[in-house]
């Protein structure tokens, strides 16, 4: 009596483990698959000012990045002449923009697109954390 009953138990544990796991399976494919574009979409485009000729100034460039339509937020490192926006892609393209910028402020600039390369290494600042040492160890040893 007792082995039926635990064996009921194993049976349905597995049972609704099996169905937990499928359930799970489905939602990582649903959330992961790439999807158009809508009007709550933020993407994040990077901008490089090529050294050369005097610095530009940055309250101009940080100006008008916030003034171009779509855009939600822009930080300016004046040092490395790098400019970061996120924007709405619904409302507008990151190529238009840099293309405005390029021409409107007369600088040597370029947008910068990650290769399939740098997107493979991830961010470069969890390299640093716990979490991607240890993902590290369990890669290389087993």
């Amino acid at each position: 009596m007792k082995k039926k009953r635990l064996k009921k138990i194993i049976a349905w544990s597995l049972g609704i483990t099996g169905l937990l796991i499928l359930v799970l399976a489905v939602h990582i494919y649903i959330v992961t698959r790439p999807g158009k574009p809508d009007a709550t979409t933020i993407s994040m485009a990077r901008i490089d000012i090529q050294p050369g000729g005097p610095a530009p100034d940055s309250v101009k460039i940080l100006q008008w990045l916030y003034s171009q339509q779509g855009v939600s937020h822009v930080l300016y490192n004046p040092a490395a002449r790098i400019a970061v926006f996120t924007y709405y892609p619904a409302q507008v393209s990151a190529d238009s923009i840099t293309n405005h910028f390029k021409h409107e402020l007369s600088l040597n600039a370029g947008r910068v697109i990650a290769t399939e390369k740098d997107l493979q290494n991830g961010c470069p600042v969890a390299a640093t954390s716990f979490t991607y040492k240890a993902y590290q160890f369990f890669k290389n040893h087993f």
